[in-house]
Order: structure tokens, then C-alpha cells, then sequence
């Protein structure tokens, strides 16, 4: 009988202690990705939590005369770098100037 063409592969018999661990191995694996998973879905509903309380929030603002708007632009600004601000700030200003703006 002529040999077996694998490939260059060595074939390779799985012992029950082979299938053993790769099961086990396999296991482990399958409980850490559902782990990561539901800790995935679980910050997904408490960003979903969040983001209903600021609607609320910007809601409460609006009712209370605030233009919330505005507000959101501030929020915005908060987050940035001073200096990037100041530069986007003394930049708009001076096209608006440029188109008579002010």
C-alpha cells in the first residue's frame, strides 16, 4: 500500500487524554469569552442607563429656560485642550472679522 500523502504532516493520533485536555481547554476558553461578553452587555446597559439621565438632565435644563443647546456646546469645550480652544476661538474671530461679521 503507498504512503499516505499528509502534506509534510506528521499524522498525529489523539490519545483520550489528548481529547481530554484540549476539551477542558476549550471549556475555558468558552467561559472567559462568555465572561467577556456579558461584562460587554452589562456596560452597554449602563451606557444606555447614562445617557437616558443626561436626556433627563438636558430635559430638566429646558424646562428651567436654559438653551440647552448652548449648554451642550460648553459641555464640549469643557473637554477640550485651553490652548486648542483659545486657538480655535482667536481664529473664528478673526474670520469673522475678515467677513464683517462683527
Amino acid at each position: 500500500m503507498p504512503p499516505v500523502n499528509t502534506g509534510g504532516r506528521i499524522p498525529v493520533k489523539n490519545t483520550p487524554a489528548d481529547v481530554a485536555v484540549g476539551d477542558h481547554l476549550y471549556n475555558v476558553t468558552a467561559e472567559e469569552l462568555r465572561q467577556f461578553i456579558e461584562q460587554f452587555e452589562h456596560l452597554e446597559a449602563e451606557k444606555k442607563d447614562i445617557a437616558e439621565q443626561q436626556k433627563d438632565v438636558m430635559a430638566e435644563a429646558k424646562a428651567r429656560g436654559y438653551n440647552t443647546k448652548v449648554m451642550k456646546i460648553i459641555i464640549a469645550q469643557r473637554k477640550r485642550d485651553r490652548d486648542d480652544l483659545a486657538e480655535e476661538e482667536a481664529t473664528l474671530d478673526l474670520y469673522k472679522a475678515a467677513l464683517g461679521m462683527v
